[in-house]
């Protein structure tokens, strides 16, 4: 491990505290480090307020000057809300600036690095880059496309059964797993559920693990059920899929979570507007002919044809456990192999 590398991964805990609060920014953290020992950490707590650099630099207990600035995204060099971070990283005298990953907005990538290297700074990038990139992928998308990031997240059984053939699904899972939910809708701009899902669980899709919660998604069914505080929307093929997206993009939307039901997952996964698969899995066998799979969608002919899945993690939560990955051919997928 480098010496770089523990200084890195405490600027991304850093950016972490504000889960879900930045939206339409990234999360970013950063750590001042003078002589091997922190004198400044600070992370972008939301929209408007100051960025990781300046929250640092006003932390600072000892002058900054000839300090190593680590920071978990490329510092801006334009001023927007608030004024360029590179210019304040000049003015403090800092010597060096360790960058976790580059800035993919057209304004900023690699104009950064460029302001901060004419000023005499020393700039290393690339340290924890796929961290780093990974905790912001919704706005790295979000900045390149104009679409939100788009997450499968299912519950099921060890095989592969979401309800029974009634439709009874709660609970699959326990409560550490739907706690991780909740974390997981914290991001969310907007969430979605099918017709047949709202119809049998009336659900509220709400962040609701913390009260006042500024950032409650849009909610969404897909089909004819309509329900209050839901807008209903038409997805029949690809092309309605897409301009869904383009949509919720043009409204600010950096993240999209897909929360079933069966047959809605396998058409948003054929549809193939999926970047991540995140599913829950019980130590539970329901059985049943009737029972209801995981994913529906139109019935493929080969086994060829199926729907691939990179880069597998897994986690115990609880009984549960909790597998995600990236889909193959996906923006994330190929951003992440680029």
């Amino acid at each position: 491990m480098g010496t770089d590398t523990p200084y890195m991964r405490r600027a991304l805990k850093l950016a972490q505290q504000a889960w879900g609060r930045t939206a339409p920014n990234p999360m970013v953290g950063c750590v001042l480090v003078r002589a091997g020992e922190i004198i400044g950490e600070g992370f972008h707590h939301a929209a408007g307020h100051p960025h990781a650099e300046v929250e640092a630099l006003r932390s600072c207990l000892l002058d900054p000057r000839g300090a190593t600035a680590y920071v978990t995204l490329e510092p801006c060099c334009t001023t927007g809300r608030t004024p360029p971070c590179t210019q304040a990283l000049i003015q403090a005298g800092v010597s060096t600036v360790v960058i976790g990953a580059l800035d993919p907005n057209p304004a900023h990538a690699g104009r950064g690095v460029k302001v901060l290297q004419d000023a005499g700074i020393e700039v290393r990038t690339g340290i924890c880059r796929q961290a780093c990139e990974e905790l912001n992928y919704p706005f790295f998308k979000w900045i390149t496309t104009g679409k939100p990031y788009v997450v499968l997240k299912m519950a099921m059984t060890l095989d592969g059964k979401i309800a029974t053939a009634s439709g009874d699904a709660k609970w699959v899972t326990g409560e550490k797993a739907r706690q991780d939910v909740q974390r997981l809708r914290q991001l969310a701009g907007a969430i979605i559920v099918g017709s047949e899902t709202a119809k049998l669980d009336h659900p509220r899709l709400t962040v609701r693990d913390i009260p006042d919660w500024p950032h409650q998604p849009a909610r969404f069914i897909a089909g004819k059920t309509r329900m209050e505080g839901f807008t209903t929307v038409d997805l029949p093929h690809k092309e309605a899929w897409e301009h869904f997206l383009e949509k919720l993009g043009k409204d600010g939307c950096l993240y999209l979570m897909i929360e079933g039901g069966g047959v809605l997952a396998g058409r948003a996964l054929q549809a193939g507007i999926v970047d991540e698969a995140v599913f829950y899995t019980a130590p539970k066998l329901l059985c049943g002919r009737g029972s209801r799979p995981v994913t529906g969608g139109e019935d493929p002919e080969l086994l060829a044809e199926a729907i691939l899945v990179d880069r597998l993690r897994t986690r115990r939560l609880g009984q549960d456990l909790r597998i995600n990955g990236y889909i193959k051919g996906s923006w994330a997928d190929v951003y992440r192999n680029r």
